[in-house]
């Protein structure tokens, strides 16, 4: 009795039948190795998810904040107003983009898609131009709220600049004559440009917005021409 007694005080519960899993014929290995792989892809499934609504948050939170600048303006417009609209926690604009002014620099990141002047006529490169921004206005209200909030807003301002710099700049450097007047010439092209945007698109002036498509690059084709192919004055 006494053997006995030490017998069963000595078993552990592995020892019991069944707990290493050798009832079912399973090794502890295998039981292990399945239950990572299930985790494994349920993480993996997981992620998938995650990525595809912290992508659908990103997205709504850009095009709140688009129309929310457009409509209020760079310094009325809040982190506030731009997550009620975009449905979510404040705390998640925050989290996607760290301030205001980070919100506003990815909400009007914007590709000018500017045309390719060396392929395009050398007579024509004035018309052509002021053809594709008529389209870009009419299609892109983004450039609208950049254009009011560059207009009113330091870093508006600083944002506006850097699409000069980094997409009209080289466009200009194709068509001027004078590598040291680029500058220049892109800055005239750049405020014949604007000035329509601002009269037609922002300010509405009822002359402005009368004139036809083709009536605007009649007038301003030969001007925008003119800045950026003429010898210099």
């Amino acid at each position: 009795m006494t053997g006995t007694q030490t017998n069963q005080a000595g078993a552990q519960p592995g020892d019991q039948p069944g707990d290493d899993g050798e009832k079912s014929g399973e090794q502890p290995g295998e039981r292990s190795g399945a239950r990572t792989n299930q985790a494994g892809k349920g993480s993996g499934e997981g992620v998938t998810g995650r990525a595809r609504r912290s992508g659908a948050t990103r997205s709504a939170i850009l095009a709140a904040a688009r129309e929310r600048f457009a409509a209020d303006g760079y310094e009325r417009a809040t982190i506030r107003a731009v997550a009620r609209d975009a449905r979510i926690d404040p705390s998640m604009v925050m989290r996607y983009f760290g301030s205001k002014e980070g919100l506003f620099a990815a909400a009007v990141a914007l590709d000018l898609r500017l045309p390719d002047l060396s392929r395009v006529p050398r007579d024509d490169i004035g018309r052509t131009l002021v053809g594709h921004f008529l389209s870009l206005w009419e299609e892109n209200e983004e450039l609208t709220a950049v254009l009011r909030v560059g207009a009113t807003n330091e870093a508006g301002a600083e944002r506006m600049q850097g699409i000069f710099r980094e997409q009209l700049l080289p466009v200009a450097r194709q068509a001027c004559p004078d590598p040291e007047q680029v500058p220049a010439r892109a800055a005239l092209c750049a405020a014949q440009l604007l000035g329509l945007a601002l009269t037609r698109y922002v300010l509405r002036l009822p002359p402005a917005r009368a004139l036809t498509r083709e009536e605007l690059v009649a007038w301003l084709g030969p001007t925008v021409q003119r800045y950026l192919t003429a010898p210099n004055p």
